[in-house]
Parts: C-alpha cells; structure tokens; sequence
C-alpha cells in the first residue's frame, strides 16, 4: 500500500500527516522542525511513501535536501496554489494544513518548485550580502553628502577611492564636523573593505566555474551577472534512463536580482561596449523605432534566453549572425 505525507512546517515545529492510497489518515503527530525530528517519523519501515509535501518557506529548502539526501520522495509545493487549495477548509490549523497538503500529495493536486542545490544557496547567499554592504556604503556616502551639504560643503564628483580624501578636505577646519563626520567614515571604510573581500571571492569563484566563463563571452555580461545568473537559474534538468542520457531545460526561478543584473548587462552592451555584434544591432533597431528604454527591456530578455542556450549547449557567444546560425 502506497502512503503520502503532509508537512506543516513552522519555524519551532512541524505537523506530520500520513494517509494511506484510500486517504485514510494513518498517523498525525507534531515534531520540531529539525531533519532528524522528520526522519524518525518518515523513515518508518511500516510506511511506503509516494510522496511527501512540503510548502516553499524559509525553512523548505533545508528540510527539503535533508529529506532527499535520506531517499524519500519530497516535494516543494508551490506557496500560492497551496494556499489556494488549503483555503477551502473551514478551520485553518497546523494540523488540518498537514491533512490537506498529505490529501494534495495522495491527488496529484499540486504544482512543484524547483528547490536549489546547496551550492546554488551559497552563491545566492555570496551576491545578496555583497549587494547590501553595498547599499549600505551607499547610504553613507549619500548622507555624508547631504548632511555636509547644509554647511555649503560640497563633495562633488569624487570616486570611491579619493571620496575618504575629500571629506576629510572639507572638514579640516571645522573639528566640530570632524567628530561628526568620523564615525560614518570609519563604518563605510569597514563597508568598503569588506565588500572587496566578497568581491574578490566572487572572481575566484567566476574563474572556475566554466559556465560562468561561457556566460562572460556575451558583451555587456561581467563576473557579477553571470554568477548571479548561474546562483538564480541553478542546474540544468536531466534525464536519464538505460543508454538515454539527456540534458534538458534549466528550471527558471526569475527574481528581482535577476532581473537587475540583466538590465544592467543590457544597458552595458548598447551604452558601453564599443565593439559591435548582431545582438547589438538588433537592440539599436529597436531603439531607433521604439526608444532606448523599451530596447535594454527587449535586450535584457534576449540576453536571458542566449545565456540559457549558452549553458545547455556548451558554447560561447557568437557575435556575427552567420557564426550564430552555424
């Protein structure tokens, strides 16, 4: 007899619900949310799961590998249609929840998410902190401007080198500012300081991976996005069965960071990069007719799906259209 399991997951705790093929409830028990905690309950010998469910959350994609990597056949159920599904019960508890998400598993009655590899998190995990030490150097910087600028001090145009420098230029005769001042330029030197210490781990970590060194032969595309490419888009499917070894579709999980480094790399291309190619020439056609802004749109979306065949098929970009269709 085939079993399916529900999973409720909360921050502190989980509640379990096992049903049998008929959707008879087996086993209802509330453990904490800890994979071994699970385990004990699902890795039952009495038990011969189909699948077990689970919701996308903070805590699923943890829970999700642990179960895995024990052989059980989990499934991350899309937040939305579970909702969705669970919003026709009368009382909304954790324990109900797991009752319908187990009866979804045992209908079919469910649309899966990709969860990301390890790897994919930590990459994720490289960017996302990455990018808010720099907005946080950014807001230092921007307040230091703002804030001197009230006493007719001017920065002006200043890099990110010579910015300490020039602060430190206005101020020097001002010591009532100079106590002021110092505590913002201290936290933004630490700021700067360890967002080289990031970034110099991101290019280690560009040079070698060969994916995203096929993904930088495109114009416009720096180590920054096609790492950020590779952390959002994560693995290519497979399929394999006797002499079938196929490689498939990549499992697209768009997000705003994406899309961010995407319009960057477009607005990189047609605005920065001298040499000319066929994607560049398609984008310029564009603008000429319909505007720059709605060309990087269009451009953007272009570079999305020419990195997805890049990584599928083993290639690098080709930059006439006669190389491109060879």
């Amino acid at each position: 007899m085939d079993h399916f399991a529900g999973l409720d997951v909360s921050v502190n705790e989980t509640s379990v619900c096992v049903v049998d093929d008929t959707g008879r409830v087996v086993r209802e028990v509330k453990v904490a949310s800890e994979p071994d905690a699970l385990l004990q309950v699902l890795k039952n010998g009495a038990y011969h799961f189909k699948r077990i469910g689970l919701e996308a959350g903070p805590l699923s994609q943890w829970l999700f590998s642990a179960l895995a990597d024990a052989s059980l056949p989990v499934i991350c159920v899309e937040t939305r249609h579970m909702r969705a599904v669970l919003q026709a019960q009368i009382n909304k508890t954790d324990r109900n929840d797991a009752r319908g998400i187990a009866q979804m598993m045992r209908a079919g009655l469910y649309r899966p998410v990709h969860v990301k590899t390890l790897r994919s998190q930590k990459l994720r995990m490289l960017l996302t902190h990455r990018k808010l030490l720099q907005s946080k150097a950014i807001a230092v910087e921007n307040d230091l401007r703002g804030t001197l600028r009230n006493f007719g001090l001017k920065v002006g145009i200043v890099g990110k080198l010579k910015f300490e420098a020039r602060i430190k230029e206005l101020v020097e005769n001002l010591p009532d500012l100079v106590v002021l001042v110092e505590p913002l330029l201290m936290v933004r030197r630490v700021l700067r300081e360890q967002i080289g210490i990031l970034h110099r781990r991101l290019l280690a970590i560009v040079r070698d991976d060969e994916v995203c060194r096929r993904l930088m032969t495109i114009p416009g595309v720096g180590p920054v996005v096609a790492l950020t490419y590779r952390a959002t888009v994560d693995v290519p499917s497979k399929y394999q069965s006797g002499e079938i070894n196929r490689t498939g579709a990549i499992s697209h999980c768009g997000d705003e960071m994406m899309r961010v480094m995407l319009y960057e790399a477009a607005q990189s291309m047609l605005t920065r990069t001298v040499k000319w190619s066929w994607l560049k020439a398609w984008a310029m056609k564009i603008a000429r007719h319909r505007g720059m802004k709605k060309a990087i749109v269009a451009l953007a979306r272009r570079l999305a799906v020419i990195m997805h065949r890049i990584w599928v098929d083993g290639t690098e970009f080709q930059w006439t259209r006669e190389a491109a269709a060879a």
